[in-house]
């Protein structure tokens, strides 16, 4: 987490405006106006050589202050922060408190955004249930199979939507954050999550960290799913989807790109 009193971050714009100069990050990764429907940002980080996963066995190693710095920003900007369960547990996700950095980012809007998490098992961090301050109910999606002693644990402290069928798709959890006027959505993973919305064709934006570093072999991609498991095409169905790179950062060696969907591709 970043705090209120880090130390200054400076961003170097690379584009669209090559020696722009200093870059402010809270307009650089503005939303689009006049949102129809959820726009999907996901936000992730890579070594050099495209690993995602570090010794510690996150993304961790992989961040500086300057991606913490980001990472803050993006958070503050969107309405709702979207993750995995498996994420949520690995990296210790807790509820989101406002930051005072975050109050111009967050004007007519709650002080910070709620967090929406993917489960099926309901094997939750107590942190994203119970720390959740009032007002600001993590919204839990899971399936109607889902252990029904968790669930009614769950429904004490979260808003949950419940969907038929063996696992929550990306096209239920558009809808249910729609339905909730959420539109600004920021996920951060994990892997099998983003793979989904890659694959449902439904990934908006991408916003990649390259860090400064190499993992060798061995360390998952910011996209994963072996065949069989959720957001793994078969191979007949799998399609390059293009994308436009819209924006690229720099600031001490780690860049930051920023991707959007194709308008031509549906």
């Amino acid at each position: 987490m970043v705090s209120d009193n880090a130390p200054p971050v400076r961003f170097r714009e690379l584009l669209p405006r090559p020696g722009a100069g200093e870059a402010d990050p809270a307009t650089a990764y503005a939303y689009p106006d006049l949102l129809e429907r959820p726009w999907i940002r996901a936000n992730m980080v890579a070594s050099a050589d495209g690993g995602a996963v570090g010794p510690s066995g996150g993304s961790r190693d992989l961040s500086s202050a300057a991606d913490r710095r980001l990472l803050g920003t993006l958070r503050g900007l969107c309405d709702v922060l979207l993750v995995g369960a498996r994420t949520a547990r690995s990296e210790g996700y807790r509820a989101l408190r406002a930051r005072r950095a975050w109050e111009p980012l967050r004007r007519g809007r709650p002080p910070a955004p709620p967090t929406a998490v993917v489960s099926r098992s309901l094997d939750l961090p107590e942190g994203l249930l119970e720390a959740a301050p009032e007002g600001q109910r993590t919204i839990v999606l899971t399936v109607a199979g889902a252990p029904a002693e968790r669930l009614a644990r769950v429904r004490r402290h979260a808003d949950v939507v419940v969907v038929e069928g063996l696992s929550v798709g990306p096209e239920h959890i558009v809808d249910a954050l729609g339905e909730r006027g959420l539109y600004r959505v920021l996920t951060e993973g994990g892997p099998h999550l983003l793979a989904e919305f890659v694959s449902a064709g439904l990934l908006d934006e991408l916003c990649l960290t390259t860090s400064p570093h190499l993992l060798g072999s061995g360390s998952s991609r910011v996209v994963a799913g072996g065949p069989g498991t959720p957001g793994a095409p078969e191979r007949a169905s799998v399609r390059c989807r293009p994308v436009r790179l819209a924006g690229l950062l720099e600031s001490d060696g780690t860049l930051f790109a920023r991707y959007v969907r194709d308008p031509g591709d549906t």
